[in-house]
């Protein structure tokens, strides 16, 4: 019986393309850094870096000291950038809204699976700060007050596909990964779900899977109708 619903964000409830935000993100990032002597080639290139050790995490530390770590080798000898990266997140990466690609009122679905008794997390990477995802939800119609938890950098210490990121999520929760539904665009990320013995659905209409790996076995829809197999299986 599913109790838990978890939702990937970004090319599932906002509706855009991911190479699309990254560019946007990526030049208002660096507009925000230029003034404390910041490359913007450079930049772009550390926060790669510090986003693959993210991946990478091994569950020894945060995510975010991860990235910071990673982040300030790469800078050594620079001002410390965390402090205009904390007001980024919060003021200028609002303009990243301009890549979403219709407007999306995602309230009515979250309202929907609270009033069947569901409990709710939103599951999506967890490579921001928590401001940095309460901004993205503001653009779908909702806000941290709709969801039971909300992964992001500061709170976990894995990131997709690792099993261990869905499994600290059921626990964070006090359920079993058995009674979770993931629900994502990402055949690789979102889908690894399963691995932590999710259930899982895949809304394919901003579809990731550079693997190119045959999901014809995963149930795929609509987010309308992901909504209605979580009802359906609960």
């Amino acid at each position: 019986m599913i109790t838990t619903v978890l939702f990937d964000m970004d090319g599932t409830l906002i509706p855009f393309q991911q190479d699309e935000f990254i560019k946007v993100y990526f030049g208002e990032l660096c507009k925000k850094l230029a003034p404390l002597g910041y490359d913007p080639d450079h930049t772009v290139k550390s926060v790669w870096a510090g986003t693959r050790a993210m991946v990478k995490n091994d569950g020894s530390c945060l995510n975010s000291d991860r990235f910071w770590q990673v982040f300030r080798e790469m800078n050594e000898g620079m001002p410390d950038a965390k402090p205009l990266c904390d007001e980024f997140y919060t003021n200028e990466f609002r303009r990243a809204e301009a890549v979403v690609r219709y407007k999306a009122d995602r309230r009515p679905l979250m309202e929907k699976l609270r009033a069947a008794g569901f409990r709710l997390a939103l599951a999506t990477n967890p490579m921001f700060p928590a401001d940095g995802m309460y901004t993205r939800l503001s653009w779908v119609g909702l806000s941290k007050d709709d969801f039971d938890y909300i992964t992001h950098y500061d709170n976990c210490r894995f990131c997709k596909p690792h099993p261990q990121y869905f499994a600290d999520i059921a626990e964070e929760l006090g359920v079993t990964p058995s009674e979770c539904l993931m629900i994502g665009n990402s055949v690789q990320d979102d889908m690894a779900a399963a691995m932590a013995g999710m259930k899982v659905f895949l809304v394919p209409e901003w579809l990731e899977n550079p693997a190119e790996e045959d999901f014809s076995a995963i149930p795929q829809g609509t987010l309308d109708e992901a909504v209605e197999y979580a009802i359906a299986e609960r």
